[in-house]
């Protein structure tokens, strides 16, 4: 038996499987904390085998993979789907990892405050820095902490869905070190560029949201084994979304500097973590 790889969760696993099954390659999934392991029966299948699971993570929705389904997969197999088969909140708090959960109901606990009558008090306290030469450097956290105030359900529902769906991504499949730099450097160095834009009155994880959009696209492409990446229609989404904040179709004040400079940074950590990996597998 021998492992060629991981999937994220058992569906994805079972689809792969019934698709090498049509290749005549025997393929079993081993289910475990992280996610599940494929192993294949025959070593003459190893090389096969891993660059079918390569294109496999490139578009696991591919009909092929559907068909493949339909053609061989079989109607008495018991497999626990996990997550398909789970309550809404077990959903919710299995698909990410703790430092997605924990930025997510930060989020939720000052935007609750904002509404409850706290609104000036908050802002006071996590806005920008209302100058450049503000002396009191022991609240140092206000260049970060504007990421964590929104002013809008819109805004903030918007936000927390990219957070969860795609920070999760990353946090489950790759661990927290990788999320926790993009969190850090992405809600503090487009804050920055955003204050010189416009000066201190801005907020929203928005800046954060583009960098694991960035990350996760060229992740997937580049290094698609790593088990994340997405589609290139919602990378054409959040693309449009960006220019639109150039204009005023959306009707409201739109971080245009924090977009960009988030989306950069996630891009440029992407870049480097797969070349990383890749020097790391050639030596």
């Amino acid at each position: 038996m021998i492992e060629i790889g991981q999937l994220p969760n058992a569906r994805a696993a079972q689809a792969f499987i019934d698709y090498l099954k049509g290749l005549n390659i025997q393929c079993h999934a081993v289910t475990h904390a992280q996610g599940v392991s494929l192993v294949i029966v025959n070593p003459t299948d190893e090389s096969q085998a891993r660059a079918e699971l390569i294109e496999f993570a490139k578009d696991p929705y591919h009909h092929k993979y559907l068909q493949a389904s339909w053609d061989n997969g079989a109607t008495d197999a018991k497999f626990d789907y996990g997550p398909g088969t789970k309550g809404l909140f077990q959903q919710f708090m299995t698909g990410a990892g703790p430092l997605t959960l924990m930025c997510f109901f930060a989020c939720v606990a000052v935007f609750a405050g904002m509404n409850l009558g706290f609104a000036d008090a908050i802002y006071s306290k996590l806005s920008f820095f209302s100058a450049v030469t503000d002396s009191d450097l022991n609240q140092v956290w206000r260049v970060f902490t504007p990421s964590l105030m929104h002013f809008s359900a819109m805004h903030i529902i918007f936000n927390l869905l990219w957070w969860w769906y795609l920070g999760g991504k990353i946090e489950t499949n790759l661990g927290t070190r990788p999320l926790l730099f993009l969190l850090l450097v992405a809600g503090t160095i487009p804050n920055i560029v955003q204050f010189y834009i416009s000066g201190p009155n801005f907020g929203g994880l928005s800046g954060v949201v583009y960098a694991v959009v960035g990350y996760t696209w060229l992740m997937g492409i580049r290094k698609p084994s790593c088990g994340i990446n997405l589609p290139q229609s919602y990378m054409g989404f959040m693309l449009i979304w960006l220019v639109l904040g150039f204009t005023d179709v959306l009707g409201m004040p739109i971080a245009n500097g924090a977009h960009i400079g988030g989306l950069c940074i996630g891009l440029a950590q992407a870049l480097f973590d797969s070349r990383k990996s890749q020097r790391v597998k050639n030596h």
